[in-house]
């Protein structure tokens, strides 16, 4: 695990609890809740999306902050620098001096006029264009929403005083990451893990080569050249049981995941009910070294329970032994949950092998 890419929905429970569960069996929330955003050795940085990240790596990410303060990449942000940048100076000064505050908390916070309609007011995006180039730094409050403070409060000084490497040095430590991460992907699978452009990718992965930080590999099935971690370990055997969050790495990289287990997964939470094929949240079913299937479902916390509203199997497999493996996980994430009871809806082709295994 390279970073916890974060996500604010929380139809099972908040996502980025889910890939340390996957790994790790039940564990205290409120504990890895502490350590992520009070022990000074995480922070939360715009890599993989808003993800929290070693601050080891925070001088290999100023280079997307510089790119972002160009307004090479977020030239909607950009736009209230340019327009109103004594305003933005002036949040500065207020999180510098005052925080942690919210963006509703700003003592002028400018709620969204019809000319800067998409739902945030002109405090939310001060402070969130001042978050994305490294002004200021953030922690997710009691609700998940971000609280904002002096960069210097969330990153330490032994860190912020190391010198900045150029782009391609940042660009190929972060690449190598990414392949100690994977084990084994190609150009777009490591590019993607810290969202670095795909022609500037390929010229830093050429360099790993030359150094010998990389080793190319073939792999049949993939047309493209895959990229080897000298580091990674072949298993004999994998005896993986878990339900993976729509944004853990096995998964996020949706061709990835189709390359490596020929497994179609698109999130369906904006697709309008009538025309999901599988459901609002679905959860894929890793078992052994195959996702096998997939889960559509929701935490009912108002009546303690676990609603696997849609249960699928995919092509081929021992849909029986899928499922008396995937009722043990629905009962262990249950309990991770702080939920009494399991309930299994009537959609999907393993909906009945599940109930009849519980029964």
């Amino acid at each position: 695990m390279g970073l916890l890419q974060l996500d604010s929905v929380q139809a099972v429970c908040r996502s980025h609890y889910l890939p340390v569960y996957s790994r790790l069996g039940p564990y205290d929330r409120d504990r890895l809740d502490a350590w992520l955003w009070h022990s000074g050795e995480v922070f939360e940085s715009w890599s993989h999306e808003a993800s929290l990240v070693p601050v080891e790596l925070e001088p290999r990410l100023r280079w997307l902050k510089d790119r972002a303060r160009s307004g090479g990449t977020w030239p909607g942000l950009a736009a209230i620098a340019e327009k109103r940048p004594d305003y933005v100076a002036a949040v500065l000064r207020e999180v510098e001096q005052r925080g942690p505050v919210t963006a509703a908390g700003l003592s002028d916070p400018r709620p969204r006029t019809g000319t800067w309609w998409d739902g945030r007011s002109d405090g939310k995006r001060a402070v969130d264009w001042l978050f994305r180039v490294g002004d200021v730094g953030s922690r997710r409050v009691g609700n998940f929403e971000r609280s904002y403070e002096a960069f210097a409060g969330v990153v330490p000084t032994r860190i912020r005083n190391q010198s900045t490497p150029g782009a391609d040095e940042a660009q190929r430590d972060l690449l190598e990451i990414a392949c100690r991460c994977h084990g084994i992907g190609t150009a777009a699978d490591l590019a993607d893990y810290f969202r670095i452009g795909i022609t500037e990718a390929r010229l830093r992965l050429a360099e790993l080569l030359e150094a010998g930080r990389l080793q190319t590999a073939v792999v049949d099935g993939w047309s493209d050249v895959a990229y080897l971690h000298p580091e990674a370990v072949r298993p004999r055997s994998v005896a993986a049981r878990a339900l993976l969050s729509p944004f853990d790495p096995v998964v996020w990289f949706r061709p990835r995941a189709e390359r490596l287990f020929g497994f179609r997964y698109r999130i369906e939470i904006y697709v309008p009910e009538l025309k999901r094929e599988y459901g609002y949240y679905v959860l894929p079913f890793l078992l052994g070294d195959r996702l096998v299937g997939r889960v559509d479902l929701k935490a009912d916390r108002a009546n303690g329970r676990l609603l696997a509203r849609g249960v699928f199997a995919e092509e081929g497999v021992d849909t029986g032994g899928v499922a008396f493996e995937l009722s043990i996980e629905l009962d262990r994430l249950a309990d991770f949950l702080g939920l009494g009871e399991v309930v299994v809806g009537s959609r999907g082709n393993l909906a009945g092998p599940l109930r009849s295994v519980r029964r």
